[in-house]
C-alpha cells in the first residue's frame, strides 16, 4: 500500500491535486481516524460536484453483481457521485475479489470520473495485502493507510489536537491524561473537544484538565501483554486494575499473559541451549513490535525464571477455577497481577 497518511495529509493531497482520483482505498482499524479521513474526501467530493453518496457493505456472501450495477448506474439528473464500499472483514470471496479486480481495472487512466469510488478495509494482514485483488486496488487507484496512535504516541497526538484549538498543556499533564484515554481515541478525542468548551485558548493549568477529563480508558490484553514485556510495572498493574474494572473474563487475561510466558520460557530455553531463536520466534508467530518487545523481555528476565513464572501461570488458572493453591493468595486477579508482574518487574530486582 502507499505510505502511511492520516487525515490531513490525505486533506493536503487533495487540495494539491485539484480533483479525485477514479478510486480511493482507505486502510486502517482506528475508527476515528479512518472517519476523518473519509469526511476529508466527502468534502473533497462535494466541492468537486459530486453530490450524491452511496454505501455498500460487503463480504464474502454478499452478491456482488451490486457492485458492477452501482457503478454502471448514471443518475437521471446527470450529477457526479461517491459511492462507499465497506468491507469490515478484509475478505470478500473469491467473487468479491474477481469484481475488485474489474472494478480496479475499470478506474485505470480515468482522469475525470462520474463515479468516485471509496473502498474502506480494516488493516490487512501480509496474505492479504500480497493477494491480487488488493495489488490491483492499489495499483489502480490512491492507496491510504490510516496509521493508528500507539501508546508511546499518544501524549504527542494529544497535544498536536490541543494545538488546533490553541490550546497547550505541560508534558507531564499530557502523560496523564493518555493514561487516562489510553486505548479509546474516540473517547481521547471527545475529552478534548470537550476542554476547547470549557476553557479559553492558551496554557491548561493541570488541575483543570484533571477534573473536566474522564477516566476513559479502555485496556486489552495485548495492551497488557506488550506492557509485561517492556517492563513497564506501573501500566502493568493500572492495566490489569482496569481490566478487573471494565469485567473483562480473567481466564482471558490469563491467556494472553500465560501464552506469552510459555512462549518465552521455549525462546529463553533455546537461547541456552543456543538453538536458532529466530526461527522459533516465527514458527511462534511472534513478528515486528511484538518481537522487539519479547527481545527485550528475554533480555531483562535470567533464564532461571521462565520455569516458576510458566508453574505460576498454572497455580493462577487452578485458582480461577476455585481451587486452593499453596503460597498462593487467595483473589486470582492479585496473583494474577503478581505474575505478570514477575515479568515486567524483573529487571528492578536484579
Amino acid at each position: 500500500m502507499a505510505p502511511a497518511l492520516d487525515a490531513d495529509q490525505l486533506a493536503e493531497r487533495l487540495r494539491q491535486d485539484g480533483r479525485l482520483a477514479a478510486l480511493y482505498c482507505l486502510q486502517g482499524d482506528e475508527p476515528l481516524l479512518v472517519t476523518e479521513a473519509l469526511d476529508a474526501l466527502r468534502a473533497a467530493a462535494r466541492q468537486g460536484g459530486y453530490t450524491e453518496r452511496s454505501t455498500l457493505v460487503m463480504d464474502a456472501r454478499s452478491d456482488w453483481s451490486a457492485l458492477t450495477a452501482a457503478t454502471r448506474s448514471v443518475s437521471l439528473f446527470g450529477e457526479r457521485k461517491v459511492l462507499e464500499i465497506k468491507l469490515p472483514t478484509g475478505k470478500p470471496g473469491k467473487n468479491g475479489a474477481d469484481a475488485l479486480i474489474r472494478l480496479a481495472e475499470s478506474c485505470r487512466d480515468n482522469p475525470d470520473p462520474d463515479t468516485v469510488v471509496v473502498i474502506g478495509l480494516p488493516r490487512l494482514d501480509r496474505a492479504a495485502r500480497d493477494s491480487k485483488w488488493a495489488l490491483a486496488l492499489a495499483r489502480h487507484g490512491v492507496a491510504v493507510d490510516v496509521p493508528g496512535v500507539d501508546r508511546d504516541r499518544l501524549p504527542a497526538w494529544i497535544g498536536a489536537r490541543l494545538a488546533r484549538q490553541n490550546q497547550q498543556l505541560d508534558r507531564a499533564t499530557l502523560q496523564w491524561m493518555a493514561d487516562k484515554v489510553e486505548g479509546n481515541l474516540l473517547a481521547a478525542h471527545q475529552e478534548i473537544q470537550k476542554l476547547a468548551l470549557l476553557y479559553p485558548e492558551g496554557r491548561l493549568a493541570p488541575e483543570d484538565v484533571e477534573r473536566a477529563v474522564l477516566d476513559v480508558a479502555r485496556y486489552d490484553v495485548f495492551g497488557l501483554r506488550d506492557a509485561m514485556l517492556a517492563g513497564d510495572a506501573p501500566r502493568v498493574v493500572r492495566m490489569i486494575d482496569g481490566l478487573r474494572a471494565e469485567g473483562e473474563a480473567l481466564p482471558l487475561v490469563l491467556w494472553a499473559v500465560g501464552e506469552e510466558i510459555r512462549s518465552l520460557a521455549r525462546l529463553a530455553a533455546a537461547r541456552a541451549g543456543r538453538q536458532d531463536v529466530g526461527g522459533l520466534m516465527r514458527r511462534l508467530r511472534i513478528f515486528g513490535n511484538h518481537e522487539r518487545l519479547a527481545q527485550q523481555a528475554l533480555a531483562r528476565v535470567p533464564a532461571r525464571a521462565w520455569p516458576a513464572a510458566v508453574q505460576h501461570a498454572h497455580d493462577v488458572d487452578r485458582l480461577i477455577k476455585g481451587l486452593a493453591v499453596n503460597g498462593r493468595l487467595g483473589d486470582p486477579w492479585e496473583e494474577m497481577t503478581r505474575l505478570a508482574l514477575r515479568v515486567a518487574a524483573a529487571g528492578s530486582r536484579q
